[in-house]
């Protein structure tokens, strides 16, 4: 690995030598704050507007471009940048969409990219126009600097990301498979933690859960209110919800959690080191698990599929027993779990012929393995967070879903980067998708200058 290190430090230096940090900085800030003053939020999505925002700025390099629509305010945009062919290709993927916005409840307005106190306020910072302004930094700095490659390099500004992926990824794969194939993707998903305004790891995703959808329907007689039933459709409900929200389902690690807890224990206090290596202790799992699902509940999301009650609905006049009641559960699958036998242990759970369990089939994912943590890519990515950031990388199985996991699905080996973000930030609401979204001003100069300089190592000729 120390080999690894030094060469993958020198190529780095042969790549970035000849580049002017500044004004590739000045040009990035002027990119993004353009990107994030396209309103692309989903719904309706309107991502073709940024589309033709990108397409402008390569059109001007000389850089060929395709776009590719399912719906025409809905575009995606492909770029490839050729290489010898002597590898396969590595793909560059970011969304141009983003969520919802409440104008109201924001202090500097979503879509003005405000910049106040080093950071830029904004709908996407975050998510996922960070990713957008590195990639196209990226493709017009290899443009520029004729860098040699033996892999092509395709750039993929997709739509349709943060709801539907039937005009984004979808739509691709399946009809346009050829214009994005490739061996590697790097895409959203990770990044660099900072706490207490120093950088602690940084995270790669490396898996996801799969996003599964029930609904719970509980039935009996209607009746009048004041005559009690115990067959009332929401006592039986409620009781259900609660039984499953009170539900532990089994742990089960793969290697990409497993390496992520063996290294964060290296890097946490050591009560914290202590408690992490116990998971794998039978006398002490049990009483670390229920620990770490009511003080670390996303620790205790990536050990094992969750499930969530998120929604419930019955009734519709205070004197009137409903017939039917209903709670939606948003369950979170491990890449590998068995949904019918999960199906059938939710039944015992809810132990209850009165209530109804019900398959959901919208927005989820198929089933992909988790990516290889020991893979020449992931090397890259370790010496460019150490190089750069000064910090160790962690293999991370994200509890939310991405795009990858559909290109993980065809065999493509998937790499989930990002900017350097405040962990105290999601909890002040400052985080992706929140009423505040930010990013650091230094971290988005420091994440395109790691964006061009991995995809330079992973495409660059030897």
């Amino acid at each position: 690995m120390k080999v690894f290190l030094t060469w993958a430090a020198s190529a780095a230096l042969a790549y970035s030598q000849s580049i002017d940090w500044k004004a590739t900085e000045a040009e990035a800030l002027k990119h993004f704050t353009a990107l994030v003053q396209l309103d692309t939020q989903n719904p309706p999505g309107n991502e073709t507007r940024a589309v033709e925002y990108i397409k402008g700025v390569l059109d001007a390099e000389g850089i060929a471009s395709r776009t590719f629509a399912l719906e025409a305010d809905r575009a995606n945009l492909v770029a490839r940048l050729k290489g010898s062919g002597a590898k396969k290709p590595l793909l560059v993927m970011a969304h141009t969409d983003t969520v919802r916005v409440d104008p109201a409840k924001w202090t500097h307005p979503p879509h003005s990219a405000h910049r106040e106190g080093g950071y830029i306020y904004g709908r996407g910072t975050v998510d996922d126009k960070d990713n957008v302004a590195a990639a196209l930094m990226a493709l017009l700095l290899l443009h520029r600097n004729k860098t040699p490659l033996d892999r092509d390099v395709i750039f993929l500004f997709e739509a349709g990301e943060e709801a539907s992926t039937r005009v984004g990824i979808d739509f691709m794969i399946a009809n346009h498979w050829a214009e994005i194939e490739a061996e590697i993707c790097l895409a959203e998903g990770g990044g660099v933690r900072r706490r207490e305004g120093k950088p602690f790891f940084a995270g790669v995703q490396t898996a996801e859960k799969i996003p599964n959808g029930f609904r719970l329907v509980s039935r009996g007689p209607a009746g009048h209110g004041s005559v009690p039933l115990e067959s009332n459709a929401i006592a039986h409900l409620s009781a259900a919800v609660q039984r499953v929200a009170a539900w532990l389902p089994p742990m089960r690690m793969n290697d990409t959690t497993r390496t992520y807890f063996e290294r964060l224990a290296n890097l946490s206090t050591p009560e914290e080191a202590a408690r992490y290596k116990a998971l794998l202790d039978p006398a002490r799992t049990m009483e670390i698990q229920r620990y770490l699902a009511s003080k670390e509940p996303a620790h205790s999301s990536m050990l094992r599929t969750s499930v969530s009650p998120n929604m419930i609905r019955g009734g519709y006049q205070i004197n009137v027993i409903p017939s039917e009641a209903e709670a939606t559960l948003d369950v979170r699958a491990l890449p590998d779990e068995d949904m019918e036998a999960f199906v059938q242990k939710l039944k015992e759970v809810v132990n209850d012929p009165a209530v109804e369990i019900v398959r959901e089939n919208r927005n989820t994912r198929p089933k992909a393995p988790p990516s290889d943590v020991k893979s020449e890519t992931f090397k890259v990515l370790e010496a460019a967070h150490l190089r750069i950031y000064g910090v160790p990388t962690l293999p991370v199985m994200s509890t939310g879903a991405t795009d990858m996991a559909m290109l993980r699905a065809k065999g493509v080996q998937a790499y989930g980067i990002g900017p350097m973000i405040d962990v105290e930030d999601g909890p002040k609401g400052f985080g992706a998708h929140s009423d505040q979204e930010r990013i650091l001003e230094e971290a988005l100069y420091l994440f395109v200058r790691f964006n061009y300089e991995v995809i330079a190592e992973i495409a660059g000729r030897k």
